[in-house]
């Protein structure tokens, strides 16, 4: 109804308005006072201007059009409706035999472009003008700088004036390109490439900074972030190139930089064919489904199509949200939710025996170091016959294929975590010399935002107020997304042909210290200013640096160049099931004889004490 009384309105706007414009034309021309001549004939020609023009308009959507978001393109319209009226009207009248003045003729052509455009555009006119003088805002108005003068960069200028309310107000334009030095653009001004990031914002006294340039590489973007961080600008970022492939820019996609793209990782670049091929169609098994990792490996599987996902947890909250998220956007997906325990093993037998999927992720496990330290027999319960459990059931009903999640924290092992999870690797190696079944693991190192990293802590501590604790200024860990993580893990699955350790490669270690200062600016704070940094020493377990291998273990290149292969090891599936039967019964006694007896089992191990020796020696 509301489109039908626009519509109508603007014909009797452009009936007046023609009206108007065939007066002007004639008065232009003759004088105030009309000739007798037009005066008789003007209920005729003014049909023939009315009849015409309104047919032109319409042909060129001059009444469909939304015009508070008029462009280039709809100018052209009225530009070409205006023509076509004119040649129109000249061919009807000379048809009807009326005689008009060949300077009518084009006066009317005039005032009608004059009046379509003014009653078209003025609407963006006088809102481009109360953008430039922003005083009715009743906001703090802030100067925005833009990193990219390209299309990006033009768009979000766009938006940002289109949209005063949230009082950013762009001042300056950087980017590469030279020949554009100088230039404005929407009457921004281009003040040179980013390597002036610091010089600008110091200068033109910017308070935010949007890079807007998706289409760069990541590492080229995290260097200029990281040039802004030094500075006290709040960082806003537009996502990836390929999340924004078939839509405009807008207000929804600037959003504040996280820590993520400080870390100048490249999108992950997945053979699909290779994972289509042994998931799409078939029944699939994630343990472990409702944590970081077992959750986005759920969101990914679904995206092709396996004939069954079955999502096994413990902990019902986190794999009920799942589902629900699953149901929401992909309503056609086979999915059953199992709420059960890798260490149960007539349970995990009787789902092997329901469901018989064909492809196991097995990513259930105890993965908090100084907690495992203070329960080992828990880490041993999980991580090792939870996952012998699975493992075994994977080959009694004929999976074909078995991928593990595991750590880097289970090469040379300074914790009962680690070397539970390494020993972990060694079932799956054993297992792949007896089975059908195809056993691999994948080893990587920490995810940002998992479950019990370090980043959701120092969010906390920032909200609160501080201090961000520290537990060593030199302590670095190896970092990735979780979605990179899962996508490497998927590709590594399609790779698979049985007793690898696949090795993603994390690219440079972080220093946490460093990455909690990032988070510190982030928040729009100054570190050890606004929040202080507390170190707190070593916990127990914890190594100040992590390792991808171990010493006997070479990597090899696969086809893609963020995946390796650690050689594999030869391991007697049978002698290490008697040496986990006895590990079974002595979970049963003290710590310390689950500590010694974990270390014969994997000779890399070093626990607490023994690192406590070793520096006390040096």
């Amino acid at each position: 109804m509301k489109i039908m009384i626009r519509r109508i309105t603007l014909i009797l706007l452009d009936i007046f308005l023609l009206t108007l414009a065939f007066y002007l034309a004639v008065a232009t021309k003759f004088g105030v006072q009309l000739p007798k001549y037009y005066l008789s004939e003007w209920f005729m020609i003014w049909s023939c201007l009315v009849i015409t023009s309104l047919i032109s308009n319409a042909l060129f959507s001059l009444y469909r059009s939304l015009w508070q978001y008029a462009s280039i393109q709809e100018l052209f319209y009225i530009l070409s409706s205006s023509g076509v009226t004119g040649i129109a009207f000249f061919a009807v009248t000379n048809l009807l035999q009326i005689e008009i003045a060949y300077s009518v003729y084009f006066l009317i052509v005039v005032f009608n472009t004059f009046f379509l455009g003014m009653s078209r555009l003025g609407y963006r006119i006088l809102r481009m003008i109360s953008q430039s003088f922003p005083v009715h805002l009743d906001i703090e108005v802030k100067r925005a700088l833009i990193v990219g003068a390209g299309y990006t960069g033009v768009m979000v200028i766009r938006e940002l004036k289109r949209h005063p309310e949230m009082g950013l107000v762009p001042v300056a334009l950087l980017d590469d390109d030279k020949e554009k030095y100088g230039s404005k653009i929407m009457g921004v001004k281009v003040y040179g490439g980013h390597e002036n990031i610091k010089e600008i914002i110091r200068k033109l006294d910017i308070d935010e900074v949007i890079l807007a340039i998706p289409n760069a590489p990541r590492k080229v973007q995290s260097a200029i972030l990281n040039e802004c961080k030094q500075t006290k600008c709040k960082l806003k970022i537009l996502p990836p190139i390929y999340k924004l492939i078939n839509e405009e820019v807008s207000i929804k996609h600037i959003r504040d930089v996280q820590i993520e793209d400080l870390l100048g990782r490249d999108s992950v670049t997945l053979d699909l064919d290779n994972i289509c091929g042994y998931i799409t169609g078939q029944v699939v098994l994630v343990t472990g489904g409702g944590g970081s990792i077992g959750s986005e490996l759920c969101r990914q599987i679904a995206k092709f199509n396996p004939k069954q996902l079955l999502i096994l947890d413990i902990y019902e909250n986190g794999v009920y949200e799942l589902q629900q998220e699953l149901k929401r956007h992909y309503p056609q997906l086979n999915q059953k939710v199992l709420i059960a325990s890798v260490r149960d093993a007539a349970r995990m037998d009787s789902i092997f025996n329901t469901y018989r999927p064909a492809v196991v992720f097995h990513a259930a496990a105890h993965k908090h170091v100084p907690l495992m330290e203070e329960n080992p027999q828990e880490a041993i319960k999980n991580n090792v016959f939870g996952t012998l459990n699975v493992a075994e059931c994977a080959d009694r009903y004929g999976t074909k294929r078995f991928v593990m999640i595991s750590t880097d924290k289970a090469v040379n092992p300074t914790n009962i975590m680690g070397a539970s999870k390494r020993i972990a690797e060694m079932i799956i190696q054993g297992m792949n010399k007896k089975s059908k079944t195809e056993y691999v693991a994948v080893r990587f190192g920490n995810v940002l935002g998992s479950n019990g990293s370090v980043i959701p802590l120092f969010k906390k501590q920032i909200a609160e107020g501080g201090p961000v604790t520290v537990t060593h200024p030199e302590i670095n860990r190896f970092f990735m997304t979780i979605t990179e993580a899962v996508q490497l893990v998927l590709e590594a699955g399609s790779m698979a042909k049985g007793g690898e350790i696949f090795v993603l490669d994390m690219g440079q270690p972080v220093k946490i210290a460093d990455l909690a200062r990032d988070l510190i600016r982030l928040s729009g704070l100054e570190p050890d200013v606004d929040i202080e940094i507390k170190y707190t020493g070593l916990r127990p377990g914890e190594k100040l640096y992590e390792e991808i291998m171990m010493a006997e273990e070479g990597l090899t290149a696969t086809k893609h160049e963020k995946i390796h292969i650690s050689k594999p090891l030869d391991i007697d599936i049978d002698e290490l099931k008697k040496e986990l039967e006895t590990l079974r019964f002595i979970i049963t006694g003290p710590n310390e004889a689950i500590m010694e007896y974990v270390k014969k089992l994997v000779p890399t191990y070093k626990n607490a004490s023994e690192i406590a020796m070793t520096s006390e020696n040096k």
